[in-house]
């Protein structure tokens, strides 16, 4: 009798754990549906809803930053439902999952919809018609392209890479040791608060001619005539190109030498003083101080920082755009791809070279990826 009554509260024990975990599996499938679908009708309600402003603008901010609130409440209360263990696994991604998700939603799926419509012709999918890789084909033997290829490769790394991260350095090296740093180091990082167009619209005041008035010039024909040459606007002097390129590498240096001079500051005040100043003693001289001691200890500073400057290079387009247009031979990847997506609205051939850029940025991210968590700060 003992033995019955024992089988039957072990049966009525495992009846309620399963009772149990199926509620919870509800619970874990149910609420954040529930969550989405409130979330969804908020957004359908911004995008598509006659409300007045006010209430719009209410909804707006109760629905992003309540809605956000709400879905790390939910999702962390399901992860407590769970033993000691499956929380331990499960909590870090309670934190990290609402960043996948936006990064998934913003990022993988546009990219992997980018592609699709790359393998079509100018229609895209839908009424296009399916040509697969010749748009890449088209990519790589286009005279434009090619130009484009070539001004963001030969002129735009070579030249504006150095030009930046050398120009920052010396003037970190330089200020770190004068009475006048702050000021200095203000003055160069000051571009930095303007935009590339700003940039762009600031330095065609240096470079404007509008002739036949010589007397409307820039900055540099101003100097240029006082040398007795003739006032041109170089940008898109045509007869010196692709070198006229040159002048707008000079526009982006002015804009990032600010932020590479922050960072090897940074990198310099964390150089031991001892070591320097033992060197100092020992005979050294400032230059062999700098190329033997300072550039070594903060290499991984240097790296990262030319790395990323890379990087915007290679996606370059606001200074050129603003400045020339991609036109006189000043082209770069970006303005093709904007001129073929939304100027020739060949949607095939656009997206070809979109991924062809994503392409060309992800192994310069991925070394600079391994160089912050070389320095253990990623």
């Amino acid at each position: 009798m003992g033995f019955l009554q024992q089988k039957n509260s072990a049966d009525d024990s495992i009846v309620a754990r399963i009772a149990t975990l199926v509620l919870r599996l509800i619970l874990v499938v149910a609420i954040p549906l529930i969550a989405f679908a409130v979330l969804y009708a908020g957004f359908i309600f911004l995008r598509d809803g006659n409300a007045p402003k006010w209430v719009i603008t209410a909804v707006a901010i109760i629905w992003g930053v309540g809605g956000v609130a709400a879905l790390f409440w939910i999702f962390n209360w399901i992860v407590e439902l769970f033993s000691d263990t499956w929380r331990a696994r499960l909590q870090p991604f309670v934190f990290v999952g609402p960043a996948l998700a936006i990064l998934a939603w913003y990022l993988a799926i546009p990219v992997g919809r980018t592609f699709y419509i790359s393998l079509f012709d100018r229609d895209g999918p839908g009424t296009g018609q399916f040509i697969g890789l010749a748009n890449y084909a088209t990519v790589f033997t286009d005279r434009l392209m090619r130009e484009a290829f070539r001004n963001n490769i030969f002129l735009w790394i070579i030249f504006a890479v150095p030009l930046t991260v050398g120009f920052g350095l010396l003037v970190a090296v330089l200020a770190d040791r004068s009475r006048f740093e702050r000021t200095a180091k203000a003055l160069i990082f000051l571009p930095m608060a303007i935009s590339f167009v700003g940039a762009g619209v600031i330095w065609n005041f240096i470079y404007v001619v509008r002739p036949p008035d010589t007397e409307q010039i820039g900055l540099l024909n101003a100097i240029i005539v006082n040398l007795g040459g003739t006032p041109r606007f170089w940008p898109a002097h045509t007869a010196i190109a692709p070198w006229n390129n040159l002048f707008l590498v000079i526009i982006v240096a002015w804009l990032q030498s600010g932020y590479a001079m922050v960072l090897f500051s940074a990198a310099i005040k964390g150089v031991p003083v001892e070591i320097l100043e033992a060197a100092r003693v020992d005979g050294a001289s400032e230059i062999e101080v700098f190329f033997k001691i300072m550039i070594p200890t903060i290499l991984g500073t240097i790296i990262t920082v030319t790395t990323t400057v890379v990087i915007f290079t290679l996606k370059i387009f606001d200074v050129v755009w603003v400045m020339t247009g991609g036109q006189f031979g000043t082209g770069v990847i970006a303005t093709q791809f904007y001129r073929q997506s939304f100027i020739a609205r060949n949607a095939g051939l656009g997206a070809a070279i979109a991924i062809v850029l994503l392409i060309a940025v992800i192994p310069v991210m991925i070394y600079n990826l391994r160089q912050f968590r070389e320095q253990e700060a990623f």
